[in-house]
Protein backbone atom coordinates (compact mmCIF):
# COMPACT_ATOMS: atom_id res chain seq x y z
CA UNK A 1 0.00 0.00 0.00
CA UNK A 2 1.57 3.49 -1.37
CA UNK A 3 1.88 6.13 1.57
CA UNK A 4 -0.94 7.96 0.12
CA UNK A 5 -3.71 5.05 0.54
CA UNK A 6 -2.19 4.75 4.07
CA UNK A 7 -4.92 5.41 6.92
CA UNK A 8 -3.69 6.94 10.52
CA UNK A 9 -3.28 3.94 13.00
CA UNK A 10 -6.82 5.70 15.00
CA UNK A 11 -8.63 5.36 12.06
CA UNK A 12 -10.49 1.93 13.08
CA UNK A 13 -13.48 2.25 9.54
CA UNK A 14 -11.73 1.93 6.47
CA UNK A 15 -14.35 0.47 4.49
CA UNK A 16 -18.49 1.30 3.68
CA UNK A 17 -20.52 0.79 6.53
CA UNK A 18 -23.80 -1.21 6.79
CA UNK A 19 -25.40 1.87 6.94
CA UNK A 20 -23.80 3.24 4.06
CA UNK A 21 -24.43 0.57 2.67
CA UNK A 22 -28.09 0.41 3.45
CA UNK A 23 -28.50 3.82 2.60
CA UNK A 24 -26.68 2.83 -1.26
CA UNK A 25 -29.86 0.40 -0.93
CA UNK A 26 -32.61 2.76 -0.67
CA UNK A 27 -31.47 5.43 -3.02
CA UNK A 28 -32.50 2.98 -5.94
CA UNK A 29 -35.85 1.95 -4.17
CA UNK A 30 -39.00 4.00 -4.75
CA UNK A 31 -41.35 4.84 -1.79
CA UNK A 32 -38.95 4.01 0.84
CA UNK A 33 -40.36 4.63 4.45
CA UNK A 34 -37.01 5.77 6.69
CA UNK A 35 -37.35 5.01 10.11
CA UNK A 36 -33.47 4.76 10.39
CA UNK A 37 -32.27 8.22 11.25
CA UNK A 38 -32.02 10.32 14.27
CA UNK A 39 -33.29 13.78 12.36
CA UNK A 40 -36.62 14.82 13.63
CA UNK A 41 -39.35 14.94 10.50
CA UNK A 42 -40.93 17.79 12.44
CA UNK A 43 -40.03 21.44 11.15
CA UNK A 44 -38.31 24.20 13.05
CA UNK A 45 -40.57 25.96 14.96
CA UNK A 46 -41.34 29.47 13.16
CA UNK A 47 -40.57 31.56 15.71
CA UNK A 48 -37.26 29.83 15.44
CA UNK A 49 -36.88 30.40 12.17
CA UNK A 50 -37.75 33.67 11.93
CA UNK A 51 -35.52 34.67 14.68
CA UNK A 52 -32.03 33.41 12.40
CA UNK A 53 -33.75 35.20 9.65
CA UNK A 54 -33.86 38.49 11.53
CA UNK A 55 -30.14 37.44 12.89
CA UNK A 56 -29.15 37.34 9.10
CA UNK A 57 -30.40 40.72 8.16
CA UNK A 58 -28.52 42.31 11.40
CA UNK A 59 -25.47 41.14 10.32
CA UNK A 60 -25.50 37.94 12.25
CA UNK A 61 -22.23 36.39 9.15
CA UNK A 62 -19.37 36.84 11.62
CA UNK A 63 -17.55 35.33 14.60
CA UNK A 64 -19.16 35.15 18.24
CA UNK A 65 -17.59 35.16 21.50
CA UNK A 66 -15.52 31.55 21.28
CA UNK A 67 -17.60 30.26 24.13
CA UNK A 68 -20.85 31.56 22.46
CA UNK A 69 -22.41 34.55 22.72
CA UNK A 70 -22.99 35.93 26.16
CA UNK A 71 -26.63 36.36 26.46
CA UNK A 72 -27.05 32.43 24.78
CA UNK A 73 -24.99 31.19 27.50
CA UNK A 74 -26.61 33.01 29.79
CA UNK A 75 -30.23 31.77 28.78
CA UNK A 76 -28.60 28.30 28.65
CA UNK A 77 -27.73 28.41 32.67
CA UNK A 78 -31.23 29.91 33.59
CA UNK A 79 -32.72 26.91 31.61
CA UNK A 80 -30.49 24.14 32.99
CA UNK A 81 -31.43 25.18 36.52
CA UNK A 82 -35.20 25.77 35.84
CA UNK A 83 -35.35 21.82 34.40
CA UNK A 84 -33.51 20.69 37.75
CA UNK A 85 -30.34 21.15 36.57
CA UNK A 86 -27.16 22.15 37.64
CA UNK A 87 -26.23 26.00 38.92
CA UNK A 88 -23.95 27.40 35.96
CA UNK A 89 -22.87 30.60 35.57
CA UNK A 90 -22.01 31.58 32.03
CA UNK A 91 -18.71 30.75 32.43
CA UNK A 92 -19.12 27.40 32.50
CA UNK A 93 -20.77 27.00 29.32
CA UNK A 94 -19.46 26.42 25.67
CA UNK A 95 -21.91 26.82 23.04
CA UNK A 96 -20.53 24.18 20.42
CA UNK A 97 -21.71 23.21 16.40
CA UNK A 98 -24.28 20.79 18.17
CA UNK A 99 -23.83 18.13 20.81
CA UNK A 100 -22.13 16.06 18.53
CA UNK A 101 -18.99 18.36 18.65
CA UNK A 102 -19.24 18.40 22.29
CA UNK A 103 -18.76 14.89 22.83
CA UNK A 104 -15.53 15.00 20.94
CA UNK A 105 -14.39 17.79 22.94
CA UNK A 106 -14.95 16.11 25.85
CA UNK A 107 -12.77 13.08 24.52
CA UNK A 108 -10.22 14.78 23.01
CA UNK A 109 -9.83 16.93 26.34
CA UNK A 110 -10.38 14.33 29.52
CA UNK A 111 -8.76 11.39 28.10
CA UNK A 112 -5.28 10.26 27.49
CA UNK A 113 -4.41 7.10 26.10
CA UNK A 114 -5.30 3.44 27.32
CA UNK A 115 -8.04 5.55 30.02
CA UNK A 116 -11.06 3.67 30.24
CA UNK A 117 -14.67 5.03 29.82
CA UNK A 118 -17.46 3.38 30.50
CA UNK A 119 -20.35 2.95 28.16
CA UNK A 120 -23.71 1.08 28.06
CA UNK A 121 -24.00 -1.21 25.29
CA UNK A 122 -26.05 -0.39 23.02
CA UNK A 123 -25.27 2.87 23.60
CA UNK A 124 -24.72 6.07 20.76
CA UNK A 125 -22.20 5.00 18.66
CA UNK A 126 -20.15 8.36 18.06
CA UNK A 127 -19.02 7.96 21.55
CA UNK A 128 -16.87 5.11 20.79
CA UNK A 129 -15.51 7.14 18.11
CA UNK A 130 -14.92 9.70 19.95
CA UNK A 131 -13.29 7.78 22.22
CA UNK A 132 -11.04 6.17 20.02
CA UNK A 133 -10.18 9.43 18.46
CA UNK A 134 -8.50 10.52 22.21
CA UNK A 135 -6.74 7.31 21.81
CA UNK A 136 -8.62 5.77 25.02
CA UNK A 137 -10.61 2.82 25.35
CA UNK A 138 -14.39 1.87 25.00
CA UNK A 139 -15.17 -0.65 28.48
CA UNK A 140 -18.58 -1.31 27.18
CA UNK A 141 -21.30 -2.57 30.10
CA UNK A 142 -24.07 -4.66 28.25
CA UNK A 143 -27.75 -3.97 29.19
CA UNK A 144 -30.74 -6.53 28.36
CA UNK A 145 -34.16 -6.34 27.32
CA UNK A 146 -35.51 -8.19 30.60
CA UNK A 147 -33.90 -5.11 32.74
CA UNK A 148 -35.42 -2.24 30.41
CA UNK A 149 -31.97 -2.00 29.29
CA UNK A 150 -31.16 0.42 32.02
CA UNK A 151 -27.25 0.79 32.64
CA UNK A 152 -26.65 -0.41 36.77
CA UNK A 153 -24.40 0.77 39.21
CA UNK A 154 -23.34 -3.00 40.00
CA UNK A 155 -22.57 -3.74 36.62
CA UNK A 156 -20.23 -0.77 36.25
CA UNK A 157 -18.57 -1.30 39.45
CA UNK A 158 -17.83 -5.11 38.24
CA UNK A 159 -15.63 -2.95 35.34
CA UNK A 160 -13.55 -0.72 36.93
CA UNK A 161 -10.13 -0.86 37.38
CA UNK A 162 -7.47 1.26 37.72
CA UNK A 163 -7.43 2.73 34.32
CA UNK A 164 -10.86 3.76 34.89
CA UNK A 165 -11.38 7.43 34.02
CA UNK A 166 -15.05 7.92 32.96
CA UNK A 167 -18.79 6.74 32.95
CA UNK A 168 -21.19 7.97 29.80
CA UNK A 169 -24.76 8.06 30.41
CA UNK A 170 -27.09 9.00 27.82
CA UNK A 171 -30.25 9.71 29.26
CA UNK A 172 -32.92 9.33 27.80
CA UNK A 173 -30.80 6.67 25.46
CA UNK A 174 -30.17 6.51 21.96
CA UNK A 175 -30.54 3.74 20.70
CA UNK A 176 -33.14 1.82 23.51
CA UNK A 177 -35.15 5.20 24.17
CA UNK A 178 -34.74 3.51 28.34
CA UNK A 179 -34.66 6.51 30.82
CA UNK A 180 -32.47 6.06 33.31
CA UNK A 181 -34.46 5.67 36.44
CA UNK A 182 -33.30 8.56 38.81
CA UNK A 183 -32.66 6.16 42.13
CA UNK A 184 -29.90 4.16 39.64
CA UNK A 185 -28.68 7.65 38.80
CA UNK A 186 -27.88 8.10 42.35
CA UNK A 187 -25.93 5.20 42.69
CA UNK A 188 -23.72 6.28 39.84
CA UNK A 189 -23.12 8.88 40.85
CA UNK A 190 -21.81 7.74 44.48
CA UNK A 191 -19.70 5.40 42.30
CA UNK A 192 -18.21 8.23 40.42
CA UNK A 193 -17.24 10.05 43.54
CA UNK A 194 -15.77 6.62 45.08
CA UNK A 195 -14.01 6.02 42.67
CA UNK A 196 -13.32 9.53 41.27
CA UNK A 197 -14.19 9.23 37.88
CA UNK A 198 -15.79 12.33 35.05
CA UNK A 199 -19.16 11.41 33.67
CA UNK A 200 -20.39 12.40 30.99
CA UNK A 201 -24.32 12.91 30.85
CA UNK A 202 -25.71 13.42 27.70
CA UNK A 203 -29.02 14.67 28.46
CA UNK A 204 -30.34 15.85 24.72
CA UNK A 205 -33.62 13.79 24.82
CA UNK A 206 -34.74 14.94 28.39
CA UNK A 207 -37.22 16.96 27.25
CA UNK A 208 -38.94 13.73 25.34
CA UNK A 209 -40.25 11.33 28.19
CA UNK A 210 -43.28 9.51 28.65
CA UNK A 211 -45.86 7.66 31.24
CA UNK A 212 -44.47 10.13 33.74
CA UNK A 213 -40.58 9.32 33.04
CA UNK A 214 -38.63 11.68 34.86
CA UNK A 215 -34.97 12.67 33.62
CA UNK A 216 -32.37 13.16 37.02
CA UNK A 217 -29.86 15.35 35.81
CA UNK A 218 -26.42 14.32 37.10
CA UNK A 219 -24.82 17.52 38.08
CA UNK A 220 -27.84 18.57 40.40
CA UNK A 221 -26.77 16.07 42.67
CA UNK A 222 -24.67 16.08 45.73
CA UNK A 223 -20.58 15.97 45.14
CA UNK A 224 -21.54 15.99 41.02
CA UNK A 225 -21.16 19.60 39.55
CA UNK A 226 -17.13 19.05 39.83
CA UNK A 227 -16.68 15.72 38.02
CA UNK A 228 -20.00 16.49 35.47
CA UNK A 229 -20.09 17.12 32.17
CA UNK A 230 -23.04 18.20 30.70
CA UNK A 231 -24.14 17.84 27.08
CA UNK A 232 -27.41 18.86 25.64
CA UNK A 233 -28.53 20.81 22.85
CA UNK A 234 -31.70 22.23 20.29
CA UNK A 235 -31.53 19.46 17.80
CA UNK A 236 -34.04 17.01 19.23
CA UNK A 237 -36.67 19.33 21.47
CA UNK A 238 -36.26 21.91 18.97
CA UNK A 239 -36.14 20.24 15.52
CA UNK A 240 -32.91 22.10 14.54
CA UNK A 241 -30.48 19.24 13.66
CA UNK A 242 -29.35 21.18 10.63
CA UNK A 243 -28.69 24.56 12.44
CA UNK A 244 -25.90 22.31 14.23
CA UNK A 245 -26.00 23.91 18.04
CA UNK A 246 -25.36 22.31 21.02
CA UNK A 247 -23.47 23.04 24.25
CA UNK A 248 -21.30 21.37 27.21
CA UNK A 249 -21.60 22.65 30.98
CA UNK A 250 -19.49 21.79 33.41
CA UNK A 251 -16.87 23.02 36.23
CA UNK A 252 -14.79 25.86 35.46
CA UNK A 253 -11.58 24.23 36.20
CA UNK A 254 -12.18 21.93 33.24
CA UNK A 255 -14.37 24.15 30.88
CA UNK A 256 -11.49 26.58 30.31
CA UNK A 257 -9.26 23.86 28.66
CA UNK A 258 -12.19 22.52 26.91
CA UNK A 259 -13.19 25.88 25.57
CA UNK A 260 -9.48 25.90 23.57
CA UNK A 261 -10.14 22.60 21.63
CA UNK A 262 -13.56 23.70 20.54
CA UNK A 263 -12.20 27.49 19.02
CA UNK A 264 -9.37 25.04 17.82
CA UNK A 265 -12.21 23.00 16.41
CA UNK A 266 -14.58 25.28 14.79
CA UNK A 267 -13.44 28.49 16.30
CA UNK A 268 -17.60 28.95 17.21
CA UNK A 269 -20.59 27.55 16.45
CA UNK A 270 -22.66 29.31 13.57
CA UNK A 271 -23.64 32.76 14.21
CA UNK A 272 -26.88 32.65 13.22
CA UNK A 273 -27.67 29.07 15.11
CA UNK A 274 -26.85 30.89 18.03
CA UNK A 275 -29.70 33.17 17.75
CA UNK A 276 -31.80 30.82 16.60
CA UNK A 277 -30.91 29.03 20.01
CA UNK A 278 -31.83 31.64 21.86
CA UNK A 279 -35.15 32.45 21.10
CA UNK A 280 -35.85 28.52 21.22
CA UNK A 281 -34.86 29.03 25.10
CA UNK A 282 -36.69 32.20 25.34
CA UNK A 283 -39.66 31.79 23.52
CA UNK A 284 -43.01 29.74 23.32
CA UNK A 285 -42.39 26.05 24.92
CA UNK A 286 -45.64 24.89 23.37
CA UNK A 287 -43.61 23.23 20.63
CA UNK A 288 -41.79 21.11 22.64
CA UNK A 289 -44.72 19.95 24.06
CA UNK A 290 -46.43 19.33 20.68
CA UNK A 291 -43.46 17.31 19.60
CA UNK A 292 -43.85 15.46 22.40
CA UNK A 293 -46.87 14.46 22.23
CA UNK A 294 -46.71 13.60 18.43
CA UNK A 295 -43.58 11.02 19.10
CA UNK A 296 -45.76 9.50 22.36
CA UNK A 297 -48.54 8.54 19.58
CA UNK A 298 -46.01 7.31 17.19
CA UNK A 299 -44.55 5.65 19.50
CA UNK A 300 -48.10 3.76 20.58
CA UNK A 301 -48.40 3.07 17.40
CA UNK A 302 -45.92 1.45 16.80
CA UNK A 303 -45.61 -0.92 19.93
CA UNK A 304 -49.37 -1.93 19.48
CA UNK A 305 -48.06 -3.29 16.18
CA UNK A 306 -44.60 -5.06 17.66
CA UNK A 307 -46.97 -6.97 19.80
CA UNK A 308 -49.15 -8.20 16.92
CA UNK A 309 -46.23 -9.51 15.14
CA UNK A 310 -44.72 -11.28 18.23
CA UNK A 311 -41.69 -8.71 18.52
CA UNK A 312 -40.50 -8.32 22.10
CA UNK A 313 -39.23 -4.67 23.47
CA UNK A 314 -38.57 -2.89 26.73
CA UNK A 315 -41.47 -0.29 26.43
CA UNK A 316 -39.22 3.16 25.67
CA UNK A 317 -40.15 5.95 27.71
CA UNK A 318 -38.10 8.69 26.51
CA UNK A 319 -36.47 9.77 23.05
CA UNK A 320 -38.29 8.52 19.84
CA UNK A 321 -37.03 5.17 19.65
CA UNK A 322 -38.05 1.79 19.97
CA UNK A 323 -35.50 -1.22 20.11
CA UNK A 324 -37.45 -4.32 19.36
CA UNK A 325 -35.99 -8.02 18.98
CA UNK A 326 -36.42 -9.28 15.75
CA UNK A 327 -34.51 -12.87 16.69
CA UNK A 328 -37.68 -14.50 16.72
CA UNK A 329 -37.81 -13.99 12.35
CA UNK A 330 -34.84 -16.46 11.73
CA UNK A 331 -32.59 -13.56 10.94
CA UNK A 332 -29.85 -11.84 12.60
CA UNK A 333 -30.85 -7.91 13.26
CA UNK A 334 -28.54 -6.88 10.26
CA UNK A 335 -29.87 -9.12 7.74
CA UNK A 336 -33.48 -8.55 8.93
CA UNK A 337 -33.01 -5.05 8.13
CA UNK A 338 -31.50 -5.87 4.61
CA UNK A 339 -34.29 -7.82 3.91
CA UNK A 340 -37.05 -5.13 5.28
CA UNK A 341 -35.52 -2.69 3.50
CA UNK A 342 -35.45 -4.54 0.14
CA UNK A 343 -38.85 -6.24 0.18
CA UNK A 344 -40.75 -3.81 2.54
CA UNK A 345 -38.82 -1.00 1.56
CA UNK A 346 -38.79 0.48 5.05
CA UNK A 347 -35.34 1.11 6.62
CA UNK A 348 -34.36 1.17 9.62
CA UNK A 349 -30.88 0.25 11.45
CA UNK A 350 -29.40 -3.12 13.93
CA UNK A 351 -28.21 -2.36 16.87
CA UNK A 352 -24.41 -3.35 16.00
CA UNK A 353 -24.35 -0.28 14.90
CA UNK A 354 -24.84 1.37 18.50
CA UNK A 355 -21.82 -1.59 20.05
CA UNK A 356 -24.71 -3.90 20.75
CA UNK A 357 -23.29 -6.88 22.23
CA UNK A 358 -25.37 -9.14 20.29
CA UNK A 359 -27.03 -8.97 16.22
CA UNK A 360 -30.92 -9.27 17.35
CA UNK A 361 -32.46 -6.07 17.91
CA UNK A 362 -33.30 -3.28 15.68
CA UNK A 363 -33.50 0.34 16.16
CA UNK A 364 -36.46 1.84 14.77
CA UNK A 365 -37.07 5.43 14.77
CA UNK A 366 -40.77 7.03 15.20
CA UNK A 367 -39.64 10.49 12.25
CA UNK A 368 -42.63 9.99 9.94
CA UNK A 369 -46.41 11.06 10.79
CA UNK A 370 -48.97 8.69 12.50
CA UNK A 371 -50.59 6.86 8.98
CA UNK A 372 -46.65 6.65 7.72
CA UNK A 373 -45.95 4.57 10.81
CA UNK A 374 -48.76 2.43 10.53
CA UNK A 375 -48.16 1.77 6.73
CA UNK A 376 -44.52 0.89 8.17
CA UNK A 377 -45.88 -1.30 10.42
CA UNK A 378 -47.95 -3.25 8.15
CA UNK A 379 -45.08 -3.63 5.48
CA UNK A 380 -42.87 -4.58 8.58
CA UNK A 381 -45.66 -7.49 9.81
CA UNK A 382 -45.75 -8.68 6.03
CA UNK A 383 -41.96 -9.71 6.11
CA UNK A 384 -42.21 -10.51 10.06
CA UNK A 385 -44.83 -13.01 8.74
CA UNK A 386 -43.19 -14.25 5.78
CA UNK A 387 -40.26 -14.94 7.84
CA UNK A 388 -41.41 -16.43 10.50
CA UNK A 389 -43.44 -18.93 7.85
CA UNK A 390 -40.06 -19.75 6.27
CA UNK A 391 -38.54 -20.97 9.93
CA UNK A 392 -41.62 -23.37 10.59
CA UNK A 393 -41.45 -24.96 7.42
CA UNK A 394 -37.28 -25.59 7.37
CA UNK A 395 -38.35 -26.13 11.34
CA UNK A 396 -40.92 -29.39 10.24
Amino acid sequence: MSRIERFAKRVSIKESSLRTRMLDIAAGLKDVIALGRGDPDLDTPAHIIEAGQKALGAGATHYTHPLGMPQLREAIATSIKANGGGDYTSDEIVVTSGAQESMFVAMLALIDPDDEVIMPSPGYNSYHQAVELAEGKTVAVPTFEKDGFALTAEAVEKVLTPKSRMICLINPSNPTGMVIPPSEIEKLAALAVKHDLIVISDEIYARLVYDNARVQPVAALPGMKERTITIDGFSKAYAMTGWRVGYFAGPRTLVKAMAEIHHGLAICAPAVSQHAALAALTGPQDSVEAARREYDSRRVVMMAALDRMGLSYAKPNGAFYVYANVSSTGLSASDFCLKLLEEGRVMMFPGSLFGDHCDDYVRISLLQPVPRVEEAARRMASVVAGLKAQKLTKSA
